[in-house]
């Protein structure tokens, strides 16, 4: 008996492929997401209807959309002169914002289904690939949660939903982009491992930085303390802790929020620095300066961002620059990752074979 094994390479670059454009569509997600929370829109759908796509499509639907706006806080207390044209201007994006969600989520169901049917994946993977639909579907739960929050009293969304969100955002793209690595053909770096545990713990300080950017973002700290590096003048801002009892300044005070997420980019750029020089001549290319030079990049918007008064599209790139920091520090990790996690990898690709007899019997 003759076996053909085929090259498990030319098996997974399609997998590969779809999972990159996967986290691209993420990546468009968050964007939009930060776009429709910056222009106040994503309290103007009241209801969640998973299933349907089409938006109003005559005069009488758009009129019962803006029925249920007016029953919710932000309009009775912010919004109370609004017109439907107004209404369809802020309708628009979150429309979208919650389109682009059900269509990454039939992008990435429809061929998982089809790759896994066709063997192109072998069983290990399909488990992790089943775990980030499950982890999508969450999100889109959690982002209703978060919106429903905004529908009751106080016409502002929960912040700490709203950091979750994100995060969870990020998670989704990090397991999509270390997956798609996965099958691809680069190899990890040996003469650099050492860089593994410093950089684990910089993606942590990267995700602990966004956590703070989105409670800065929640409680609209970014339009107080106008100023940098001071606070007003002072190193330490007067009111950081006028909140009872103190522990709740933490991440209920926005004074103390966006004093701490100051605390944290200023770290980031720092590690990052330091990274680089520790690994500027351990041949790992582009990757390493590039996740410095970003860092500053993006601590340089978020200056920016606070000293202009968050307007609308610089505070969207400063979001989606966080994102592709942490996409840096998954790329760079994936490529510094030890020798076990390569052989759990090569177990992940489907390795279908045919076999045919040639010239005897079993």
């Amino acid at each position: 008996m003759t076996r053909f094994v085929h090259d498990p390479k030319s098996n997974s670059r399609p997998v590969a492929i779809w999972l990159f454009s996967c986290c691209v569509m993420v990546a468009v997600m968050v964007t939009l997401g930060g776009l429709t929370r910056l222009t106040h829109s994503g309290l103007s759908m009241v209801e969640w209807r998973p299933l349907t796509f089409l938006p109003p499509l005559n005069e009488a639907e758009w009129e019962a959309a803006f029925a249920g706006y007016r029953q919710s806080p932000e309009f009775r207390q912010l919004n109370s002169d609004m017109t439907l044209t107004g209404f369809m201007g802020i309708f628009w994006l979150e429309y979208l914002h919650r389109l682009w969600g059900r269509v990454i989520g039939l992008a990435f169901a429809l061929p998982l289904l089809y790759f896994a049917a066709k063997g192109m994946i072998a069983p290990r993977l399909t488990w992790r690939l089943a775990l980030i639909l499950v982890l999508g579907g969450m999100q889109g739960v959690l982002g209703w949660l978060m919106v429903k929050s905004g529908l009751a009293d106080m016409p502002d969304v929960s912040p700490y939903r709203l950091a979750a969100h994100l995060l969870l955002a990020f998670l989704i793209l990090g397991a999509l982009l270390w997956t798609g690595l996965d099958l691809s053909p680069a190899k990890p770096s040996r003469s650099a491992q050492g860089l593994f545990a410093p950089l684990l713990g910089f993606s942590l300080l990267v995700l602990t930085a966004a956590c703070w950017g989105a409670l800065v973002a929640g409680l609209d700290g970014g339009l107080i303390y106008n100023s940098f590096p001071l606070m007003n003048g002072a190193l330490w801002p007067e009111d950081a802790l006028a909140y009872q009892p103190l522990p709740i300044n933490l991440v209920g005070n926005p004074v103390l929020v966006q004093f701490i997420h100051r605390l944290l980019a200023m770290a980031v750029v720092l590690f990052a620095t330091l990274l680089w020089l520790r690994g500027r001549k351990l041949g790992l290319g582009p990757l390493l300066p590039l996740l410095a030079l970003w860092a500053w990049v993006q601590a340089s918007l978020g200056v920016a961002t606070l000293l202009l008064q968050v307007p609308v599209t610089l505070a969207a790139f400063h979001q989606a620059g966080a994102l592709a920091l942490f996409a840096l520090c998954v790329g760079l990790l994936h490529r510094l990752r030890p020798a076990t996690f390569s052989t759990l990898e090569s177990q992940s690709i489907s390795r279908p074979y045919s076999e045919t007899a040639a010239g005897s019997r079993d």
